[in-house]
């Protein structure tokens, strides 16, 4: 199952796994986007983002418009939406054109620590 990991941590420490992973050449086994912070993972992760998410996973290369039909949502903002997931890297433009979700599931890892 191909899975994206999305986690907060450090920048310093994303590129330390990346150093890593690029000395030993051994690829990990899943997607990783990181965030610099829990503010930034839900700013990029909203409800109506992840509803859309929902809405496409699995459901191969879809136009704008067929994802906005599928969460009963105005083709517009949800293009804004997409925007967004395309930059953050959730989201793929489709060879044929349209976008694709490319993953079958989606893990979210942060820590709630004490100040």
């Amino acid at each position: 199952m191909k899975t994206v990991i999305l986690d907060v941590r450090s920048p310093s420490d994303a590129m330390a796994d990346f150093s890593h992973a690029w000395k030993s050449r051994k690829a990990q086994r899943s997607a990783r986007i990181s965030f610099a912070s829990p503010e930034l993972l839900w700013q990029v992760l909203t409800a109506k983002r992840w509803e859309l998410l929902k809405a496409l996973c699995g459901a191969g290369p879809v136009s704008i418009r067929e994802a906005a039909r599928r969460v009963h949502r105005d083709v517009k903002a949800v293009h804004g939406d997409v925007t967004a997931l395309l930059s953050a890297g959730l989201l793929v433009r489709a060879q044929g054109g349209g976008i694709e979700f490319p993953f079958e599931a989606v893990k979210v890892e942060f820590v709630l620590q004490a100040a």
